[in-house]
């Protein structure tokens, strides 16, 4: 049971004898001491006399003393702490609560074994300590220590032997002592409870430091397009290698907060990872003269190495002669998202000749089928020549403004059938430009194609706005010297120098990836290891079988009566003003898309990318909107669709009439 002031009551409380005889000496000393207490004003605290519980307050206790002692002395208050709260504790099993009473029995018959003991106030209650009351019923005591304490107030007023005893120091140094264990008895440290008390065992060697990251990284689930995979604390200090953090990392990780990083995992969508920018560096930053290395600048190194921290860009480039067919294919991510790789890129570029009636129809396919992760930077045409420029959506604010030029390759330019459609812009700090074309074909028209070529690179007028990042590298006559990266793709209608019986026994040969013996026959190598056409581009080692001609929905090649000799008419070629900046990761084709007699031809690739300035025109953000929430609402409409077939084709049921 407990008092209304949260303190434990007890009925009654074991003390020695000793606490009779100190009390008795003590007090009797206090009137013969009375003058000298007065000259050394000093301050003492009442001595407790009687029976002293947790329960009883000050009042009560002194009415126990003398009327002569409480007019004579000042009072220490003692303000009483209220006490813990009390855990929650397992049920104790049979031994324990045997153990406890067997423990009790021996602390009382231990406080009985020294009647004669003298020592103070202080000790005894120490000795009591260890035998709490029990909370139901009051715990038995000695017929002397009652008798002794009901007995304690008449004696110490009668009792003339303790005038002869003691002093005034003596006095003030019991009463000290029983102050102090007095106040250890409100605060609740001398009856502790009836659990043993052991001593802390301590390891005889250091512990080995815990891991911060307890957690399992195979439980994981990974967004494999967007880069929040990560651990947040190891992808915003050691990935991005940012100086400074967040307002709200720092809150996250300065406030001495005990945190993993499971913790950390989960709170990635509360905090942001945007680097914080100075209102200082805001007012002086000038938008028309940027800086590399400035911090805060939009295009600058720690933007970069925020999005990109190994500074390397993923683009997926790809060209399909679609041969002007109006119907579509009805899935295209065998296409645009193959399996090989495990993550999507941050570009997409699909360049398309005699491409579908509907260009419109083709671009919402495409950003249907790419999702609502990638949005149209720009598109163009030139005729039946398409292109279209797909990136990030978090990545738009680092291109600059698009343009693009287009060249006619016909004697007539109304005949826009063959010529060069080309696209570029700066991310970053690296220029771009991309070229789709669709040369002169037939087997023997080697020269044409390469006029074709040369026309394509002296008339295309690029760039207009956009500043060269390294003019003096440029040259007036080649446009592919004035950009960085350079990819060029598209039907370039380079054949096979050899007949259609040979090289159907090759492919009969050799059914898997070997296709060397096919492009020793090959028109456009010969002519690059020449350098009479595209100079200075490279190309990945083809592992695919010839792109050129099959059957409409067919797996075989021409089996008309013109017999057209299976090709490699469909590339990517690319160059870099610098060594090693493209590294090209797969470059194969995709066999699966049967609506023209021509098989798509992709190419992926890791480039790198530079820091750049910000004085160049920037797109702002600019993206096809429209063209978005169309690709999107069909992609949901699908899916929707698809799940009410799969839904429908489960509750069906089959009925046999036997």
């Amino acid at each position: 049971m407990s008092t209304p002031n949260g303190f434990p009551k007890h009925s009654r409380t074991c003390v020695t004898d000793s606490m009779e005889g100190g009390a008795v000496q003590d007090l009797q000393a206090k009137k013969a001491g009375k003058a000298a207490k007065k000259e050394a004003g000093g301050r003492v605290a009442v001595p407790a006399e009687g029976p002293v519980s947790v329960g009883t307050p000050v009042s009560e206790t002194l009415k126990l003393l003398p009327e002569e002692l409480k007019a004579n002395m000042k009072i220490k208050s003692i303000t009483p702490r209220p006490p813990r709260k009390p855990r929650l504790e397992r049920a104790a099993s049979l031994d324990e609560k045997s153990w406890r009473r067997w423990r009790r029995f021996r602390t009382s018959q231990e406080s009985l074994t020294d009647p004669n003991d003298t020592s103070s106030s202080n000790g005894s209650l120490q000795e009591a300590s260890p035998s709490p009351p029990n909370r139901d019923r009051a715990s038995p005591c000695h017929p002397c220590q009652q008798n002794s304490l009901h007995s304690s107030p008449d004696a110490s007023e009668a009792s003339p032997v303790g005038k002869s005893r003691g002093s005034t120091s003596d006095l003030g140094k019991r009463a000290s002592e029983i102050s102090s264990a007095f106040g250890g008895l409100l605060r609740g440290k001398a009856f502790v409870g009836g659990k043993p008390r052991l001593s802390q065992i301590m390891p005889a060697r250091p512990l080995p430091p815990m891991e911060l990251n307890v957690a399992s990284h195979t439980l994981r689930t990974a967004n494999r397009i967007d880069s929040d995979c990560l651990d947040y604390r190891h992808y915003s200090q050691h990935k991005f290698g940012r100086v400074s953090s967040s307002l709200s990392d720092t809150r996250l990780h300065g406030n001495g907060m005990v945190y993993d990083s499971c913790s950390t995992d989960s709170m990635k969508s509360t905090f942001s990872l945007l680097t914080p920018i100075r209102a200082k560096d805001v007012r002086s930053r000038s938008y028309l003269e940027g800086s590399l290395m400035a911090n805060g600048a939009l295009l600058g190194a720690e933007e970069l190495s925020r999005y990109f921290p190994d500074r390397n860009v993923g683009i997926f480039v790809a060209t399909w002669n679609m041969q002007g067919r109006k119907e579509l294919p009805m899935n295209l991510d065998d296409f645009l998202l193959p399996t090989d790789p495990d993550y999507a890129q941050d570009m997409y570029v699909i360049g398309v000749q005699e491409g579908c009636p509907d260009r419109r129809e083709w671009e919402i396919r495409l950003q249907e089928t790419l999702g609502p992760h990638y949005v149209l930077l720009y598109s163009a045409a030139h005729g039946v020549l398409y292109m279209s420029v797909f990136i990030r959506r978090d990545l738009i604010w680092f291109c600059s403004e698009v343009e693009y030029a287009t060249v006619t390759t016909r004697i007539v330019s109304q005949i826009k059938t063959k010529g060069a459609l080309g696209i570029c812009f700066t991310f970053f700090g690296t220029s771009f430009l991309f070229i789709t074309s669709h040369f002169t074909s037939g087997d023997s028209k080697v020269n044409e194609r390469k006029l074709d070529y040369n026309k394509t690179i002296q008339a295309l007028t690029l760039p207009k706005n956009v500043p060269d990042t390294n003019p003096y590298r440029s040259s007036p006559s080649d446009v592919t010297t004035r950009f960085d990266e350079v990819f060029w793709f598209g039907d370039f209608n380079f054949r096979l120098n050899k007949d259609r019986e040979t090289v159907d026994s090759i492919l009969n040969q050799k059914p898997g990836t070997d296709v060397s013996k096919l492009l020793v026959y090959d028109q456009l190598t010969s002519e690059m290891s020449r350098g009479s056409i595209f100079k200075g581009f490279r190309e990945a080692d083809i592992h695919f079988r010839p792109s050129y001609k099959f059957d409409i929905g067919k797996d075989s090649y021409d089996t008309t009566s013109k017999q057209r000799t299976p090709s490699y008419t469909d590339r990517v070629v690319f160059r870099s003003r610098y060594k090693d900046d493209i590294q090209a990761v797969k470059y194969s084709s995709c066999p699966v898309i049967k609506t023209s007699d021509h098989r798509p031809v992709f190419a992926l690739f890791r480039v790198k990318v530079r820091p750049g300035r910000d004085n160049i025109p920037l797109a702002a953000g600019q993206f096809d909107r429209e063209l978005y929430l169309m690709g999107i609402k069909r992609r949901i409409s699908r899916e929707i669709q698809k799940r009410r077939e799969q839904k429908d084709q489960k509750s069906s049921s089959i009925c046999s009439i036997s």
